[in-house]
């Protein structure tokens, strides 16, 4: 059975998981395509010799009888209407982060899901299938450190275009964080501080850079999550998990060390896509796995929620440098 795909969106994001279904990835087709610049959507389809439809708009898309799964790429604004009108067609559908640009966005989907009877959506929180966080997460769950204390983690980028402001840190930047470590601590968030260090001379004036940011969740573990933008030497993703008996460590990308011209050291990656290359494909070839089989397993729309309220209660953070809750309800028994 081949999955006939349906792409909401084709910039960046949208052109290279059309391109992964193409010519990487096994058991689906893109068969239609749309994007708010019809030429996008056709470029697309030219560049990688498609037998796909463009469609005038993701309505039409979606509501096409071929159409098995929907890709929902577009801007973050527009994922809430397609992903519910997804849903209500009783179409498997993948949307990239953000699930919804406010939580109540989110809880419109989870209920709209939820009334549906089945699951139907996967969000595109990558990190659960990178190598490295899996061997991490194994080895918090096999109890070899003991009960995890604290997380003390970092999210660097060599630079932030004039865009980004202070805000964006938390919701486009921490997000990936905010998911990744409910999955790694099977557990939830009670409370969120974000504190300023002094700023580097290289942040723009619209930017607090960099950041760190302090959880706690229900169990009591503490976490904290340095969000550096400007840090000029590259793309760095670290996370050190402090337990009862032991440390664990995520691990480095691997990388050749070279010794030459007296010196000795390796290559660091300046770009994200590049860091979790492997892990885009991962995710993408699970979720059409999981239509195939009709059983989605990856991070559901609860994870978006969950996500979107704590980063909420970051931003409020930030604005007053305070401990703020982050007030969210036992996970349904639909998404255990």
């Amino acid at each position: 059975m081949t999955i006939k795909i349906g792409v909401i969106g084709t910039g960046a994001i949208g052109a290279d998981h059309a391109r992964r279904i193409t010519n990487t990835l096994v058991g689906a087709e893109v068969i239609a395509l749309t994007d708010v610049n019809l030429d996008s959507a056709h470029k697309v389809k030219s560049d990688l010799g498609l037998n796909a439809e463009i469609y005038p708009d993701g309505h039409d898309l979606i509501a096409r009888s071929g159409v098995d799964a929907v890709l929902v790429t577009c801007w973050g604004a527009a994922h809430e209407e397609f992903v519910v009108a997804a849903i209500k067609a009783g179409k498997y559908v993948f949307c990239e982060k953000p699930l919804a640009t406010t939580a109540q966005g989110c809880r419109n989907i989870v209920e709209a899901e939820m009334a549906s009877g089945k699951r139907l959506v996967q969000v595109g929180f990558m990190r659960p299938y990178d190598s490295g966080y899996k061997m991490l997460k194994d080895t918090i769950d096999s109890g070899a450190i003991g009960e995890p204390l604290m997380i003390h983690a970092a999210h660097r980028n060599a630079s932030v275009p004039e865009q980004y402001i202070s805000p964006m840190a938390i919701h486009d930047t921490l997000i990936h964080e905010l998911d990744v470590f409910r999955w790694l601590l099977d557990d939830d968030y009670v409370s969120a501080q974000v504190v300023f260090p002094r700023k580097t001379k290289y942040a723009h004036s619209k930017v607090a850079d960099p950041q760190i940011v302090m959880l706690e969740t229900k169990k009591g573990t503490r976490i904290d999550v340095e969000v550096f933008v400007n840090c000029q030497y590259g793309y760095d993703i670290q996370c050190s998990v402090v337990g009862e008996e032991g440390i664990a460590n995520l691990p480095e990308p691997q990388a050749i060390v070279m010794r030459k011209n007296a010196n000795l050291g390796q290559q660091l990656l300046t770009d994200w896509k590049d860091r979790f290359i492997d892990a885009y494909d991962v995710e993408l070839q699970d979720f059409i796995d999981g239509v195939t089989n009709q059983n989605l397993t990856g991070p559901n729309s609860w994870s978006g929620l969950a996500a979107a309220v704590s980063a909420d209660a970051c931003v409020k953070a930030q604005e007053s440098g305070q401990i703020e809750a982050i007030e969210l309800p036992d996970t349904p028994d639909f998404y255990r």
